[in-house]
């Protein structure tokens, strides 16, 4: 199937809310990843979504060139060529923009977009994350009031941060403290400056604990009932039954339970990324310890060919990497469930 297009993403959102599933969103840096992503959706028979950073746009453009924009729509490029070979819907996404980097990074590529459209195109991208969690939330939400008038233009959804996630992400830095928790007043802030739909959809990282990095299994103290009663006290003011499109970020080292109950409450997106980066190098040490006379030309030998191509290694790396993915579709509940 090609890349979904602008109706299509939002009926992928609708579904997951609807059937109580989220998509896992895996970020990629390169073809190799975005092939291992796109496999690992398809085995799983689950939609998905495949993003990239800031610094994985810049890697994806050449490492000594770090032209974020080529970087993003390179990986773009490719993922709507291979993602045609494949019986599942891909979105494609851009995470974690923050202030710094709003004017050379997502607004130029809305600019684009929004060209896209007035030719009767869709836009490269389905949706375009605007994280303000270092900044004061009236300021944030200023911002991505601007931002989701720009994202209409284009036919993408915004996605923002309200709140805090801790820990340390593509260079961005945060505490782990108290302002982890988003509040009941922080939601109702949010939805009197977006609206709730009417002015543009978008998408909400509500925070409650959440911590990038890894961690094992109960280091992070997450609290996804706090999910529960934003949705409830910013419901009961507008009159709307879970308002709010939610998503996870920071779920490594969640357990099985605190993810289904973050589902339960409203989050049909979760952002893997730390555990996919190691699912996809893991199987590239094996291959290299496995083969270290191959590899190598020790001693004046020749290694063998067969061995050290890159094929040869990443192949396995794809393999592992796909594997994960399956495992988070069916944490996540979206196993199973692709459109037809």
């Amino acid at each position: 199937m090609p890349i979904a297009t602008p109706e299509v993403y939002a009926e992928m959102i609708d579904r997951a809310k609807a059937g109580k599933f989220a998509y896992p969103a895996v970020n990629i840096t390169s073809s190799s990843t975005v092939t291992a992503a796109i496999q690992g959706f398809a085995e799983a028979e689950s939609d998905g979504i495949i993003q990239v950073s800031v610094g994985g746009a810049e890697y994806a453009s050449g490492s000594t060139i770090k032209d974020r924009i080529a970087g993003s729509l390179a990986l773009a490029a490719y993922a709507t060529e291979v993602a045609k070979n494949y019986n599942v819907q891909i979105a494609l996404h851009t995470d974690h923009c923050v202030k710094k980097n709003l004017d050379s990074w997502v607004r130029p590529l809305l600019a684009l977009e929004a060209e896209q459209v007035k030719k009767g195109l869709n836009p490269t991208f389905q949706s375009h994350m605007f994280d303000g969690s270092d900044i004061p939330l009236d300021e944030n939400l200023v911002i991505a009031e601007e931002l989701l008038e720009l994202s209409v233009a284009a036919r993408t959804i915004l996605e923002i941060e309200v709140g805090v996630v801790g820990g340390e992400e593509d260079g961005h830095v945060a505490e782990i403290n108290e302002k982890l928790y988003t509040t009941a007043e922080d939601g109702l802030a949010t939805v009197r400056a977006l609206g709730a739909g009417e002015r543009g959809r978008y998408l909400t990282a509500l925070t409650f604990g959440n911590v990038h990095g890894v961690y094992k299994p109960g280091a992070v103290k997450l609290r996804p009932s706090i999910l529960a009663d934003i949705q409830k006290a910013v419901g009961d003011e507008i009159g709307k039954e879970n308002p709010f499109d939610l998503v996870f970020h920071g779920g490594s080292g969640s357990t099985a339970e605190e993810i289904s109950e973050a589902v339960d409450n409203g989050v049909i997106k979760m952002n893997i990324d730390t555990d996919t980066q190691y699912a996809y190098t893991r199987p590239v040490a094996g291959h290299m310890l496995s083969n270290y006379d191959g590899v190598l030309k020790i001693d004046g030998e020749i290694g063998n060919k067969k061995q050290y191509d890159p094929r040869a290694w990443s192949k396995a790396a794809e393999a592992g990497m796909a594997a994960r993915m399956v495992e988070a579709c069916q944490q996540l509940r979206s196993a199973g469930t692709k459109m037809r």
